[in-house]
């Protein structure tokens, strides 16, 4: 729980450029909603960027700080918020502040990407964290030490994290919930037409078993055994024996309820994983290719091609060259 029951409790929001403006702005509506409820201020919150200058998200809306990293205002919690290209920001005074922070023990959060910023600084060794799921893969690849879920949200003593989108919302409503009961947590949550409260076990993605119907437990199984097989793919026949199927039948479940052959659905699932790290990390593209199963490079790069019709060297320059066209665009406006 963050701060005390008696001061109202004050929450730092740190910008990383390019962060997600609805994950951002699902941290704060529900102190706002607090607040308004109660007719008091419980919460109270500032927008802080590493110059003190506005910062653009990811949609190129500019949101203006209020402060600069390295201030002497006192916080409760600091959260960091990220977004797209997180891999790619560098700011060593961000990190310096936010390591003078963890001195003072105070409850440091990652919010979207936000982790992999925290990760970065060192501050997350020894805490469960998760992050928005699209990154997940690369970020264990960079921080392979890390213990990263695939929660909604953790909150591990002084260490909060979560996914991105509307998740930020719910991580909000149970530390809102746990300071000032659940009738608040519920009519905040009444306000914003939020069906239910999820909790932090609850997972980000959608299960196959949802969107195919919980009576194909054996496609479900034989689905995720690719996902966790994916820089050493399973055969067909490791896979159909596994699942306790004949290859007919594997073949079968998989054109009736994915329209498509085993085969063609783990190269997609290996070849989306490629995508994530190229575009999220700074890996040699040969070192992509064989941590998603490829035997080469031009191999690998013929795949990629095939299917996102870009090769994976161009992908990559692309990428940053949008990057640095927000960045300048940014900087001139």
């Amino acid at each position: 729980m963050i701060g005390t029951n008696s001061n109202p409790v004050r929450i730092g929001f740190y910008l990383v450029p390019n962060f997600s403006m609805i994950a951002f702005a699902s941290a704060v509506e529900p102190l706002r909603m607090a607040n308004q409820l109660t007719g008091t201020r419980p919460y109270q919150w500032q927008v802080i960027s590493s110059d003190g200058q506005p910062v653009a998200c990811s949609n190129g809306i500019e949101i203006a700080a209020q402060l600069a990293a390295g201030c002497e205002d006192r916080f409760d919690a600091v959260f960091v918020c990220g977004g797209v290209n997180i891999h790619r920001v560098e700011d060593d005074i961000g990190i310096q502040w936010l390591r003078q922070l963890d001195k003072a023990d105070m409850v440091l959060g990652g919010i979207c990407t936000g982790s992999y910023f925290l990760a970065k600084a060192d501050l997350l060794n020894g805490y469960r964290c998760t992050i928005h799921w699209e990154n997940m893969a690369s970020a264990r690849e960079e921080y392979p030490n890390l213990v990263i879920s695939p929660e909604l949200f953790e909150m591990d003593r002084n260490r909060y994290s979560c996914a991105g989108g509307v998740a930020p919302m719910d991580m909000m409503l149970c530390e809102i919930r746990s300071k000032h009961g659940a009738e608040l947590a519920t009519r905040i949550s009444e306000q914003y037409m939020c069906e239910r409260i999820r909790d932090h076990n609850d997972r980000q993605r959608v299960p196959l078993t949802q969107r195919i119907g919980a009576s194909q437990p054996k496609l479900a199984e034989a689905v995720s055994l690719m996902e966790a097989n994916i820089e050493e793919p399973m055969t067909l026949d490791e896979l159909s024996h596994h699942v306790a199927l004949s290859r007919r039948q594997l073949e079968r479940l998989f054109q009736r309820y994915l329209h498509c052959v085993p085969t063609r659905y783990y190269l997609e699932l290996r070849l989306e994983r490629a995508r994530q790290l190229l575009l999220q990390t700074s890996m040699p593209i040969v070192d992509v290719a064989l941590a998603c199963g490829f035997i080469s490079a031009p191999h690998f790069s013929k795949c990629y091609r095939d299917t996102f019709s870009i090769p994976p060297r161009d992908e990559r320059r692309r990428a940053a060259g949008l990057l640095g066209d927000m960045q300048e665009k940014s900087r001139t406006n």
